[in-house]
């Protein structure tokens, strides 16, 4: 992995990401905002579950397509 690899953003996970989940906070971002979290096949659900409870995740994207769209 070099130093440019995108990895995810679960706690000490050092796994290449393949998933952004975008995600804003209603309280303290304007609508169209999008934070950004990254990762792996094994995390995205958990995050997706973490931010989704709080109402704050809007989607969720295959890295590869994220960079295409130029996000």
């Amino acid at each position: 992995m070099s130093d440019e690899t995108p990895i995810c953003s679960a706690k000490g996970c050092r796994t290449a990401a393949v998933w952004v989940l975008a995600w804003n906070n209603p309280k303290i971002h304007t609508p169209e905002r999008r934070k950004t979290w990254l990762a792996c096949e094994e995390h995205r659900e958990h995050l997706s579950k973490f931010l989704g409870a709080r109402g704050f995740l809007k989607d969720v994207v295959r890295f590869d397509e994220w960079e295409q769209s130029g996000s």
